[in-house]
């Protein structure tokens, strides 16, 4: 199973984005979202920083042991963020005060031990993220068109990786191409519509949004590894053509349910207590 370099971990609900290193067979984790995910701050860097003001001791740990670390941000770009491993990871939550100290702990190892089992069953992995949806709700018929968009999103951008696209910002060109093509909305306008700020545009598309997002992926991938693109600029025309294969089939569609298929129906709780929109 070929390991993504740059990936996200799920703790409760926020995101932990980590990093693994080859060399050293290592999980790096940004440190910036477990102290988000620990103490619930609507500024984690600002509580980082005071943090390491007002202990020393660990404040000198984390400037000497935790590196620099690549990771991919919500735009797509990879920067620069501070980042530790297990064993480091640990040492910095002894400080920092939180009821979620406990269970994080057994998350993180969790984590590693379940990343060990994946890659010798990839299966496990796909069991996990099912159980991830069933507990926020998602229906069955929900799960599947995510799981098997999911699986046609990784064969196109492991065709990206082995033909000179960069993983990253290359990447999220391509696919806010794909996504502008066959839905008339970039990622980012899509994500607006719905009201969703950091979370996974995905997770919180309806079933037919799911069902077109993957037909465009999946005509890119075959119409790229039948023109042999390489790098980024000749992967812009399959990326073109693949949406505009799943535009045609949505606006046929469209024209004969009178219903539009982008919707900005979420996932998300409604504000003032009102239930959880679920999938049509």
């Amino acid at each position: 199973m070929k390991i993504k370099q740059n990936s996200l971990a799920i703790f409760e609900s926020f995101k932990i984005r980590r990093y693994y290193d080859e060399k050293t067979e290592t999980w790096y984790f940004s440190v910036i979202d477990i102290i988000a995910a620990l103490t619930d701050s609507i500024n984690p860097t600002d509580y980082l920083k005071k943090l390491r003001k007002r202990d020393f001791e660990v404040g000198h740990y984390i400037g000497t042991n935790c590196p620099q670390v690549e990771m991919v941000t919500e735009t797509g770009k990879k920067r620069k963020t501070l980042a530790g491993s297990t064993e480091q990871i640990f040492r910095i939550i002894q400080s920092v005060p939180s009821k979620k100290a406990e269970p994080f702990k057994l998350w993180l190892a969790k984590t590693g031990y379940e990343r060990i089992q994946e890659m010798a069953d990839p299966e496990k992995a796909l069991d996990r993220s099912r159980s991830y949806w069933q507990k926020m709700g998602r229906s069955q018929k929900w799960i599947q068109q995510r799981m098997t968009g999911h699986e046609t999103r990784n064969k196109l951008t492991d065709y990206w990786a082995d033909h000179e696209v960069k993983e990253g910002e290359e990447f999220a060109i391509l696919t806010n191409i794909i996504h502008k093509e066959w839905s008339d909305l970039s990622v980012k306008d899509h994500k607006n519509l719905k009201g969703l700020k950091t979370q996974n545009l995905r997770d919180h598309m309806s079933e037919e949004e799911l069902i077109f997002t993957a037909l465009a992926e999946l005509s890119t991938r075959r119409i790229a590894e039948t023109d042999k693109t390489k790098g980024l600029e000749e992967n812009k025309i399959p990326a073109k053509k693949g949406g505009k294969i799943a535009k045609d089939a949505r606006k046929a569609l469209e024209n004969k349910t009178g219903k539009s298929v982008v919707t900005g129906k979420n996932f998300s709780p409604r504000i003032r207590g009102k239930q959880m929109i679920k999938e049509r």
